[in-house]
């Protein structure tokens, strides 16, 4: 596709965010706020089957999903893939983080599964990290990922009320607080999620400008994929 991205409400051009998470929509909105586009996510698009989740790298599954969406709605999408790596649990459960204890499990198992298996591990063994991969897609083929990193540790029990995922247990480095114990402009600043939008945010305006969507994709960040068989984030 080539040409000015189709345009929203008042003349705006439309950016699809690759994802049914309310919480992620907030924050990628809040995040690109000044960014002259209106964002949606799928609630837009209920025809939109479940995406592809299924890779081995969390650029693989960003990249799948976002291509799969810009493919179907004919606008630039944007996905991400995420996840907590934990070094007592030999960096995992990483790009498994959302289907670990499968489809059914809530983020309070979750949360819960990985402090039993760190119950009795001491502050320093605690470390970890939460890593993000931004993949920005037009409906040509082209793909580009971006990498946000946020390091931190485990914490002994969840704290705070914000926030989803295993922001409840873990601690930023630094700051002492849960991620989902600092305010929603804290994290939008800090979290691994903020940092890969902001790599992003560039790229992003160009898509939606119209300029470079040929370009995009020739860097060595950037693919052409094939959508498999998945599920959301």
């Amino acid at each position: 596709m080539t040409g000015r991205t189709p345009a929203g409400p008042r003349g705006r051009p439309r950016l699809v965010l690759a994802t049914r998470n309310p919480g992620k929509v907030r924050e990628i909105t809040a995040i690109y706020a000044g960014l002259a586009a209106r964002l949606s996510g799928l609630e837009d698009w209920p025809a939109i089957g479940e995406l592809p989740e299924d890779g081995d790298t969390y650029a693989e599954n960003a990249a799948s999903k976002a291509l799969a969406v810009a493919r179907a709605t004919g606008l630039p999408a944007l996905a991400d893939d995420s996840g907590v790596e934990i070094d007592a649990l030999g960096g995992g459960p990483g790009v498994r983080s959302r289907r670990l204890l499968g489809e059914a499990a809530s983020d309070a198992d979750r949360n819960t599964y990985v402090l039993e298996q760190l119950a009795g591990f001491p502050p320093p063994r605690r470390t970890a990290r939460y890593r993000a991969v931004v993949a920005l897609a037009t409906p040509n083929g082209r793909v580009q990922t971006f990498e946000g990193v946020c390091e931190g540790a485990i914490a002994e029990r969840p704290r705070g009320t914000g926030g989803f995922g295993y922001d409840p247990i873990f601690e930023i480095t630094g700051d002492g607080r849960t991620m989902a114990e600092v305010p929603p402009e804290v994290k939008n600043e800090i979290s691994h999620r903020a940092r890969a939008l902001r790599a992003a945010r560039s790229a992003v305006a160009r898509a939606l400008s119209g300029e470079g969507q040929e370009g995009l994709g020739t860097g060595a960040n950037s693919a052409e994929v094939s959508p498999s068989g998945g599920k959301d984030a």
